[in-house]
């Protein structure tokens, strides 16, 4: 879980664009992020095994 400071630094609008940090917004991890679901990949995984994420089930073959 990151540390309220970094998650709001993380919001403010950035100087330059190429320091824009994209953040879960569950957990405020910033590695492993998945864009099209605003989640980090842990988050991204237990929400999808809980069924709460649409159209996402987990893959067998």
């Amino acid at each position: 879980m990151a540390k309220k400071s970094v998650i709001a630094r993380a919001n403010k609008t950035p100087k330059f664009s190429s320091r824009i940090v994209r953040r879960c917004f569950k957990c405020g991890r910033k590695r492993g992020y998945m864009r099209g679901f605003d989640l980090c990949r842990i988050c991204f995984r237990e929400l999808a095994n809980e069924g709460k994420i649409p159209g996402i089930k987990k893959s067998s073959w």
